[in-house]
């Protein structure tokens, strides 16, 4: 009909130009501009002392509202599409949902292996496939964890095709760290532990321990010395021996196992209405 607008969509072939021509970072509202037309984001012009660096004018006291609404009209799929995600952002805010997303790839940490699916698909994959691997752990229930210092990596994992966690050792000079981590996306109730890890001295001696209460989740093994979130192990600690010989205990976060609860009462429930039903059809 007439007077009625039509709304209309088009492709943009370069999502590169909507990237920051400074620091290269996905352009983010507010944008500024110089009298030339020169854009940059609002962390750029603070570090720049709001002086361009094209023309050397004053930037970051106008902002340029076409450029900001045109990156609001921009609407980029997740990442993961291929994979069966079907979410759409605003450009630059995918990489956000990406850390978030279901289908989030995650990578084996077995030697050698190049495996990489979703975080279910890996977990099968793991059990099927790398049998001397790993250890099984059950949550609540303390668990051997003797860790080779030379192969700096065991691999527990929950039960049969369960999540897996993966405890690493990194010698540095003031001791041997050790980190704990489980392999899987940042998605709620997915991987979302907390520990306790002990490491008692040789010939019966001391005990040291390290509690997390939140266990950190990662998509890949990362063999990087840690900054932070580590148990340190002294030197003088080991002795002589060349494996740690800890102990580890690993619960679920307890909002999930309430949540877990549930759904079993749930089930249950379900369950004794079926035979119910099928005591009154006999009757």
């Amino acid at each position: 009909m007439a007077g009625e607008e039509v709304a209309r969509s088009g492709t943009l072939m370069e999502l590169d130009l909507l990237d920051c021509p400074i620091c290269c970072h996905a352009l983010t509202i507010p944008i500024f501009q110089c009298d030339n037309g020169h854009i940059a984001c609002s962390s750029c012009c603070a570090k720049l002392r709001n002086k361009c660096p094209s023309c050397a004018l004053p930037i970051g006291n106008y902002r340029s509202r076409i450029m900001e609404r045109v990156l609001e009209a921009v609407f980029v799929p997740c990442p993961n599409a291929k994979h069966g995600c079907t979410e759409k952002f605003s450009y630059g805010k995918e990489l956000v949902h990406e850390k978030d997303c279901n289908f989030s790839l995650c990578y084996c940490p077995a030697p050698n292996c190049n495996y990489t699916g979703m975080y279910k698909d890996l977990y099968s994959h793991f059990y099927a496939n790398h049998d001397n691997s790993w250890n099984l752990f059950g949550c609540g229930n303390s668990t051997g964890a003797w860790l080779r210092m030379s192969e700096k990596l065991l691999v527990l994992q929950e039960y049969r095709g369960g999540p897996l966690v993966a405890v690493q050792c990194f010698k540095e000079p003031q001791g041997v760290y050790v980190t704990v981590n489980c392999i899987a996306p940042s998605v709620p109730g997915v991987g979302e532990y907390s520990y306790k890890l002990s490491y008692k001295m040789p010939m019966g001696g001391n005990t040291m321990t390290f509690k997390s209460p939140e266990m950190n989740r990662i998509q890949k093994v990362s063999f990087e010395t840690p900054e932070k979130d580590f148990m340190l192990v002294p030197y003088y600690f080991l002795g002589e021996q060349s494996a740690l010989k800890m102990e580890i205990c690993i619960h679920k976060l307890e909002k999930y196992e309430e949540e877990a609860d549930e759904e079993e009462d749930e089930d249950e429930d379900e369950e004794e209405d079926e035979d119910d039903d099928d005591y009154d059809e006999e009757e």
